[in-house]
């Protein structure tokens, strides 16, 4: 059974830094995998904010967050980083990480995904 847990969380005042953590188990190495995390302010839907390819080859940033947060994984450790510095407030959200992969690894099967619960990020000014 696939689970994704979430870490690193926390408060921090603006300009500082913090870098989430997201761990997968439970689950076999596979080229379709795709790890993102997303983020979900009081009362705004959720919304994408990076993604990372399953050998870390191709990363994507929303907008508002490109130059400033950094997304890696370490595959040794399954493990996916998002190294976030230059925080504002509005960067203060629940932070979560999806995780989605091919069923049997085979790239006509339907696609999986499993989230983390969460983990809170706040940004004071």
């Amino acid at each position: 059974q696939v689970q994704v847990v979430e870490s690193g969380g926390g408060s921090v005042q603006a300009g500082g830094s913090l870098r989430l953590s997201c761990a997968v188990s439970g689950y076999t190495f596979c080229t379709y995998d795709m790890t993102s995390w997303y983020r979900e302010a009081p009362g705004k839907e959720r919304e994408f904010v990076a993604s990372i390819d399953s050998d870390g080859g191709t990363t994507s940033y929303a907008n508002s967050v490109k130059g400033r947060f950094t997304i890696s994984r370490d595959n040794t450790k399954n493990l996916v980083n998002l190294q976030m510095n230059s925080l504002k407030p509005e960067d203060t959200a629940i932070y979560y990480c999806k995780f989605v992969s091919r069923e049997d690894c085979t790239a006509w099967r339907r696609l999986l995904d499993f989230w983390g619960q969460g983990i809170q990020v706040t940004v004071s000014s």
